[in-house]
């Protein structure tokens, strides 16, 4: 049986890229691991496109889910250094679903479209029998702004210094506090429940890359920012440098934590660095860029730190673990995955 979630790079590499329909001149940045989205080149402008499932899980309420759904949209575009732009959206959805639900889910959609500046601007909206949650539909968003403002892994040099924020495991966390709140109670008390309570909405990084961003992109601030969902910090530094064909050095205790991630982490049996963690961004900025990207954020009350740098090719990708230095494997599987169906049951 194959493994749950997305496809191995090893496939990726020998079915997925090497047909990949017509080649266009437009198109600047096409399908690559450890990137999160294309780019389009149109005249003085590039158009930055995403495509993911619309997830919706009805335990954590309607709205949550659909804020939920909207930002994991959202965040792999902004990783572009782009502004949000356009969403087109198509909803399968179960049959039992109510209107009541799917108008509540809609307000939430269109509310944060609206505070990011997008417009939604095609679609598709049905019940359908055999559709089940939470994979209800997909959807792309687009982000757009000048031709040469968009950031990219190409553009990174050996030097650039990584900045990751919030931690590990924050899709996990927020996942497991919405799921089983109770459960984390009993093991650790009302304390650390709200904490990891507190984490869900934390799982974006719309606001993180903007602030990254507003310091320039490429020479002038950030080269490329990544999106650290499945497979976790460690999968997404391995995908990053791969994809930089370059090198990569990062230092594990100076990686920030958010408050409630390793209690969870502990309960549920997960090794925080490999499990999924949409809502945490790693940046690659240029070292004279790095400490105010760093003043940004932390004016903004998004834990962060400048834990890496970009290296040359030749020295691999490796972590530091206190005095231990090892080569960063990519983890293969995302132990969430197990561990939340393991849950459930």
């Amino acid at each position: 049986m194959a493994n749950l979630g997305k496809i191995t790079d090893d496939f990726f590499q020998r079915v997925i890229k090497p047909q990949l329909g017509a080649k266009r001149p437009e198109v600047a940045v096409g399908p690559e691991q450890g990137v999160d989205v294309g780019i389009i080149e149109l005249g003085e402008h590039a158009l930055a496109m995403t495509a993911d499932p619309v997830f919706i899980v009805p335990e954590y309420g309607f709205e949550r889910s659909a804020w939920f759904a909207i930002h994991i949209l959202a965040s792999d575009a902004v990783t572009s250094g782009l502004a949000p732009a356009f969403l087109s959206i198509d909803l399968n959805l179960p049959p039992g679903l109510a209107d009541a639900d799917l108008e509540a889910m809609w307000g939430v959609i269109h509310r944060e479209c609206e505070r990011m500046g997008a417009a939604i601007v095609t679609g598709h909206t049905g019940r359908y029998d055999n559709c089940q949650y939470p994979m209800v539909g997909g959807a792309t968003f687009m982000a757009m702004g000048p031709r040469d403002a968009y950031c990219s892994p190409r553009f990174c040099k050996p030097g650039d210094r990584i900045i990751i924020t919030k931690g590990p495991a924050v899709e996990a966390t927020g996942i497991f506090a919405a799921m089983f709140p109770d459960r984390i109670e009993r093991r650790f008390g009302p304390g650390v429940r709200k904490q990891a309570e507190d984490v869900f909405f934390k799982m974006s990084v719309v606001e993180d890359a903007r602030l990254c961003a507003s310091i320039g992109t490429r020479d002038g601030g950030v080269a490329a920012m990544h999106d650290a969902t499945e497979y976790g910090i460690w999968g997404g530094l391995h995908e990053f440098a791969k994809a930089a064909g370059l090198g990569l050095v990062v230092h594990c205790d100076e990686i920030v934590w958010t408050p409630g991630v390793k209690e969870v982490c502990e309960e549920f049996g997960i090794e925080p660095f490999s499990s999924i963690s949409e809502g945490t961004l790693i940046a690659a900025v240029r070292p004279h860029a790095a400490a105010e990207a760093l003043r940004r954020l932390a004016d903004a009350g998004i834990a962060a730190s400048i834990c890496g740098e970009m290296t040359e090719a030749a020295a691999g990708i490796r972590v530091v673990e206190g005095a231990r230095e090892r080569e960063l494997q990519h983890p293969g599987v995302d132990p969430f995955w197990a561990a939340f169906y393991n849950a459930l049951r």
